[in-house]
C-alpha cells in the first residue's frame, strides 16, 4: 500500500484522461490483465465490427463504452476476457464509392477493370479511416485487441463462413423462401434497411396511380360504382374481391363520369372526400348524402 498517486487539486478531466492513458500504455495494464487470468474460465467477446471506410462518431463511442464496462467487469470476476478487435469490410456503401472514384458501374467489373483490380481498390477503402479508428480506441481507454482482429475480406474469414454454412445446410437448418425487399436496379442486390436509409439512397418520387370504379351489382342501384385507389394498377385484372369496413363511414356522390360527362353515383369513405373532389369540383352540382 506504499503506491503514491497525484493529487488533483482542481478536475481537469483532459489532463486526468492523458495521465491514466499513460499509465496504462507504459504499465501495459490491458496486457499483463490477460497474462494474470491465464488459464481462468474464458469469456468470449468478438467486437460487433465497425467499418472503417467512415469517420467514427458519438455513438460509436456510447455503444464501445458499454462493452467495455461488460468486459472489465467479467474480468474483475477472475475471467480470461480476451477482447478480439474486428473490421467489417463488406457493404454496398464501399462498393458503391469505389465506383464513383473510380468512374465505373457494376457492368464493367470484369471488363474495363479486373476483378482483382476492383476488389483491391474496395480494401484499400474500406480502411481509409482505420488510423483514426485506432486513435480514438486509445483516446476513450477502450481495451481491446486492435494487433491481431479478424477482418471479413480475408480469405480465412469468408472461407470459415462458407464452410459454416455448409455445415447449416447438411443438419437442414436452410430453407428457400420468397419475400419482398427493397432493390436497386443500379447495384443489382437487394438493400437492407441500414443500406435504404443512406443519404442519396432513397428518395420520395411522384408516381401515376389510378382510380378504379367497381360496379355494385344491384339493379336498385344502377350507375352506381365504389370507387378505390390503387398505386398498382396492374394487379386489377387479377382482383376477385372489394373489401368494406363495417366501421367506416361511407358517402354515396351523385356526381358524372369526367370522361363520359354521364352522370353517376360514387361510394366512397367519408374522410377520402377532399382527396377525391378538388374545392373547383365541389362548386358544381353535386349532392351529398350520407347512407
Amino acid at each position: 500500500m506504499g503506491m503514491k498517486y497525484q493529487e488533483y487539486k482542481q478536475l481537469d478531466l483532459t489532463t486526468i484522461n492523458k495521465y491514466i492513458q499513460k499509465y496504462w500504455q507504459e504499465n501495459k495494464v490491458f496486457e499483463n490483465s490477460l497474462k494474470l487470468r491465464q488459464g481462468s474460465k474464458e469469456f468470449i467477446f468478438y467486437e460487433g465490427p465497425p467499418s472503417a471506410n467512415g469517420q467514427p462518431g458519438i455513438h460509436h463511442v456510447m455503444a464501445r463504452a458499454i462493452k467495455d464496462i461488460f468486459c472489465r467487469y467479467k474480468s474483475m470476476k477472475g475471467y480470461h476476457v480476451a477482447r478480439k478487435a474486428g473490421w467489417d469490410t463488406h457493404g454496398l456503401p464501399v462498393e458503391l464509392g469505389v465506383e464513383k472514384n473510380l468512374g465505373i458501374t457494376k457492368e464493367d467489373i470484369g471488363k474495363t477493370i479486373s476483378v482483382d483490380d476492383y476488389n483491391e481498390a474496395c480494401k484499400a477503402e474500406v480502411m481509409k479511416y482505420k488510423d483514426m479508428w485506432d486513435e480514438l480506441t486509445k483516446q476513450m481507454g477502450y481495451w481491446v485487441d486492435l494487433d491481431n482482429p479478424y477482418i471479413t475480406f480475408k480469405n480465412e474469414y469468408i472461407e470459415t463462413l462458407w464452410f459454416l454454412i455448409g455445415e447449416l445446410y447438411k443438419k437442414g437448418y436452410l430453407y428457400k423462401g420468397y419475400t419482398i425487399q427493397p432493390f436497386s436496379p443500379a447495384a443489382g442486390t437487394g438493400l437492407s434497411s441500414h443500406e435504404l436509409n443512406m443519404p442519396g439512397c432513397y428518395k420520395d418520387v411522384k408516381d401515376t396511380t389510378m382510380v378504379a370504379q367497381f360496379k355494385v351489382k344491384s339493379e336498385e342501384y344502377k350507375d352506381t360504382y365504389f370507387i378505390a385507389w390503387t398505386t398498382t394498377p396492374w394487379t386489377l385484372p387479377s382482383n376477385t374481391a372489394l373489401a368494406v369496413g363495417p366501421n367506416i363511414d361511407y358517402v354515396w356522390v351523385n356526381t358524372f363520369n369526367p370522361y363520359t360527362a354521364e352522370p353517376i353515383t360514387v361510394i366512397l369513405g367519408k374522410p377520402l372526400m377532399n382527396s377525391f373532389f378538388t374545392e373547383e369540383a365541389k362548386n358544381m352540382p353535386m349532392e351529398y348524402a350520407q347512407n
